[in-house]
């Protein structure tokens, strides 16, 4: 393998919104933070939660609006 093309890898806490905390490898940094995980998910847990929390649907569509004919 080349030396120093490789990027630095890091023993991560991926902590997430809900409060879960995960030990991984990460190349991001030592601590992740994520807004969603498994243990939240509803496609894990079978639970329906509205995921949408910071508007991205109005975001989308407000951004785009201009565009359809």
């Amino acid at each position: 393998m080349k030396e120093k093309i490789h990027p630095k890898v890091y023993k991560a806490k991926i902590i997430c919104a809900c409060g879960n905390e995960i030990e991984a490898v990460s190349t991001k940094g030592a601590e992740v933070r994520v807004e969603i995980c498994s243990h939240c998910h509803p496609f894990f847990t079978g639970k329906q939660r509205f995921v949408d929390t910071a508007g991205r649907i109005d975001r989308f569509r407000k951004k785009y609006a201009g565009l359809s004919k």
